[in-house]
Order: C-alpha cells, then structure tokens, then sequence
C-alpha cells in the first residue's frame, strides 16, 4: 500500500545542522571543528527557568515543532524510540545511589514528555499521539498520520526524534546518525493543490522491489526535502520517495 502527503512545513535539527536550511549541505560539515556542534537547541521562545528543566530529546523535539509554525491546535504526533530513555536511566542509577529522587526528573521521564509540554508552551487541546516502534519509528508514525488524516484531513504535525541510548545499552543498538530530530506538517494531497513537495511511503514493497533501491539513511532524507530534491530508496524495510513539483 502506498501512503501519499504533502509536505507543508518542515524542521530538522542535529548537532551539526541546527535547521532546515542546513541540511541542504549535508554531508559537508558547515563549520570545521568541534566549534559548529551544539549540544541542545537554545529555545528561545521558551522561559529560562522551564527551558533548564527539560531533557536534551524534548528540547530537540520542541526545536523541529516550533520551526515547522504549525497551526493554532493542530493535532499532532510525537514519535521516538527510545524517548526519555536516558532520563529514567539516570532516576534508577540515583536509586541505585540511594540518592533523592528529583520530582522534575521523575514527573518528564515519560515516552510523550515533549507531547505534553510541547501542548502546554502553545496551549494546544488537540488530539496527540505518542509512538514507539523500535527501528520502523519514524515509518509506524506516517502510517498513523495516514490513519487520522484519512478521518479527518486538517493538517498534522508529526515529530520525529532520538538521542544516542545510555552506555549500558548501547551493546543492543547501532544508530550513528543520532541524535537527530524531524518535524513534518502534513496533509493528504488534493487534486486542486499544487504542493511543492510530497512525501511517499510503500508499506508492503516486495523482496524485488527492496533489492532494487539503495538504502537511505536519515541524513539523506532530510537533505532531499531540505533541498527540495527527488529521492528514493529503502528505509527500514519501507520504500521512501521525496518528490519536488
């Protein structure tokens, strides 16, 4: 099956390419040196006092939402696989420890953390949604865009991100493009639009069609709709096209 978007707004953000724009130069380092990586997105639209509250992941998160200027109560989907993973990692070494407990850091080590807060910072009562689905995160999320758009086609923010796991897992994962963090605005195509991008996704693509398509990574999506660039290839067992015009 062949799930089909318009792409209306995007945001993407990493170390290294702290903006959409950014991505256009991928794979070229913008600055040379460590100078040019940023540990976490700055968040200026958010107060000091909360900002240093919240985890590397939910302010990376919050960054690609906020540079996608959703609409007012748009309903939206957060997806990570690991989510704050790190966070209840550090609350049961404290245990461990026999240290106190934090009460922030217990009440935002939950899998829809930036959901939550991302809803509060824009005072959003729609609908939200959280996914986690190992490797096929990013894919299992579109199909449930495609699920709530087919019901009802107003437009969707989906966010999309993950930081590098803890050291006592990272002998179960190899994922060397994190941290890395997506944010897509999407609706259904119509035949009276004209949209400058579209997004495609082949849920159910045959061995011979995989064995045909090089497998993209992250970095490379990003960069062809940052670019605006046709793309295709295989992506975690999907097919993935980008297609400009």
């Amino acid at each position: 099956m062949q799930l089909i978007f318009g792409i209306q707004s995007s945001g993407a953000w990493s170390p290294r390419y702290q903006k959409l724009s950014d991505w256009q130069q991928w794979p070229n380092k913008l600055i040379d040196g460590q100078d040019s990586l940023v540990l976490a997105p700055k968040l200026p639209q958010v107060p000091a006092m909360q900002r240093r509250r919240y985890s590397k992941l939910t302010k990376m998160l919050l960054e690609v939402a906020f540079q996608c200027d959703a609409p007012a109560n748009c309903r939206t989907i957060f997806a990570s696989r690991h989510g704050e993973l790190n966070r209840t990692v550090d609350l049961l070494q404290d245990i461990v420890r026999e240290q106190p407990i934090s009460p922030i850091g217990f009440s935002q080590s939950v899998h829809n953390t930036a959901s939550g807060i991302f809803s509060i910072l824009t005072n959003n009562c729609s609908p939200s949604t959280s996914i986690a689905a190992g490797e096929t995160t990013l894919a299992q999320a579109l199909i449930e865009a495609y699920g709530q758009l087919s019901e009802h086609d107003s437009d969707l923010l989906l966010v999309f991100g993950d930081e590098p796991v803890a050291d006592i897992y990272k002998e179960f994962t190899n994922e060397p493009e994190l941290p890395i963090a997506l944010a897509l605005l999407l609706s259904l195509p119509k035949q009276e639009q004209n949209l400058e991008l579209t997004l495609s996704l082949e849920t159910q693509p045959t061995a011979e069609q995989l064995d045909a398509l090089q497998t993209i990574s992250y970095g490379q999506l990003l960069c062809a709709i940052a670019s605006k660039q046709n793309l295709c290839g295989k992506l975690s067992q999907f097919v993935w096209n980008i297609a400009h015009g």
